[in-house]
Formats: C-alpha cells, sequence, structure tokens
C-alpha cells in the first residue's frame, strides 16, 4: 500500500466534517493521516475533537491581524510546516486570497451546502427555503481564487420538505456531507482525481458534470 495522504484540515467550528473524516481513517475507508487540524477561531469545537484524537492543533485567530493577506500569509506558513498532500477546508468560514489558493491550487478542496453553481457564499438553506427550491445538497469542489467556484468534483442531493426550517435542512444536508467528503478524499488518496489545467479529472477523464452520489 502507498503511504498514507497527509491532510491538513482547516476548521471554524464544530468540526462535524472533520470527525467524519477522522472516522472514515479510523475505518480504514481511507488511506490518509490528519498532520493537523487548524482553525481560525479558539473557541471551536473541532479542536477538541482533534486533540481526542492526538491530532496536533494551531489557533490562528484572523481578528488578531490588520489585513486579510497577513492572515492567509501566516495560515500558509503554518500550514506548509506540517507538509500536507492536501488541504481540506472542512466548514472553515474564512476567505482565502489569490495569494494562498494559488499556492495550494489543485492541494485544496472544499465542501459547500448548496448545489454549485447555486447559492454561492453563507446563509444556503435558508434562501433555497425562500426561494421555494424543490431540492437542496452539497458539493466538493477544487478551490479556485473564485469564492465557491472551483471545478465541482461530486454532489449529494436532498429534497425539500413543505414543512423544513434551515435547521432541519441544514442537518439533512450535513448526513450527505458527512459521506461525500471523505469519499473526494480517499479518490485523492488513490490517484484517480485530480486537477489539471483547471479541469477535475476522474480516472483519466474531465468532469464535465459532478459525479452524483446516489443514496
Amino acid at each position: 500500500m502507498s503511504s498514507p495522504l497527509s491532510l491538513v484540515v482547516l476548521i471554524s467550528g464544530s468540526g462535524s466534517n472533520l470527525q467524519a473524516i477522522i472516522d472514515a481513517i479510523e475505518n480504514n475507508h481511507i488511506n490518509a493521516r490528519i498532520s493537523a487540524v487548524i482553525s481560525n477561531q479558539s473557541s471551536a469545537y473541532g479542536i477538541e475533537r482533534a486533540k481526542k484524537q492526538d491530532i496536533p492543533t494551531e489557533i490562528i485567530e484572523h481578528t488578531t491581524f490588520a489585513t486579510r493577506e497577513e492572515f492567509d500569509s501566516a495560515l500558509m506558513q503554518t500550514i506548509d510546516q506540517y507538509t500536507p498532500d492536501l488541504v481540506v477546508l472542512a466548514g472553515f468560514m474564512r476567505i482565502l486570497g489569490n495569494d494562498i489558493v494559488q499556492h495550494y491550487l489543485g492541494r485544496m478542496i472544499n465542501i459547500h451546502p448548496s448545489l454549485l453553481p447555486a447559492y454561492k457564499g453563507i446563509n444556503t438553506h435558508k434562501r433555497v427555503l425562500q426561494d421555494g427550491m424543490a431540492e437542496h445538497g452539497a458539493s466538493v469542489h477544487f478551490v479556485s481564487p473564485e469564492l465557491d467556484g472551483g471545478p465541482v468534483i461530486i454532489q449529494a442531493k436532498v429534497l425539500v420538505k413543505k414543512q423544513d426550517t434551515p435547521e432541519t435542512l441544514a442537518d439533512r444536508v450535513l448526513a450527505k456531507e458527512h459521506i461525500i467528503y471523505p469519499k473526494v478524499i480517499d479518490w485523492i488518496a488513490n490517484d484517480r482525481l485530480k486537477l489539471e489545467s483547471g479541469n477535475a479529472v476522474f480516472d483519466g477523464c474531465i468532469l464535465e458534470k459532478p459525479v452524483i452520489y446516489q443514496c
């Protein structure tokens, strides 16, 4: 077996997707190891999840930096100390600038709670309900300088129910996130997925459309 894929995971909150990745590694569903977990929020519960697994943690409070560029530079220096193969944004609620995105281009992925390119940005569940949409979901994509705009790799869909609130809808979408994010990391670990010339390439073919997770 090839050596495990080295991950650095960036979080801002509870870290439920981080936990899904930890569980997938422990269950031998991913040939990877988490080299570090980094948060821009000292109160992020995901840091406690990492500590329970003896995973190194770092706190880089964005509020202590005068500019976004200074924060990005400090974040990049910290990430590079761990020499990761892949940087995983798992509920990381900071917009990253061009320099750091270009530094990790093809080596940074994100999960977003919508069916991209629809509903980029925040408050996706509320906006979907306000617009009366019939379906919603989650997307995993390579990170590019455009916000939530990199090539989409996989999506999972949920039907929107009449009685849904933003909270109930978020719960069902999150359950799908916990399935599809480890799956993408596994594809990268097994050299099935990469970014080439701005395209997501899966098993040697350009993904003209995202893979749709069916379950």
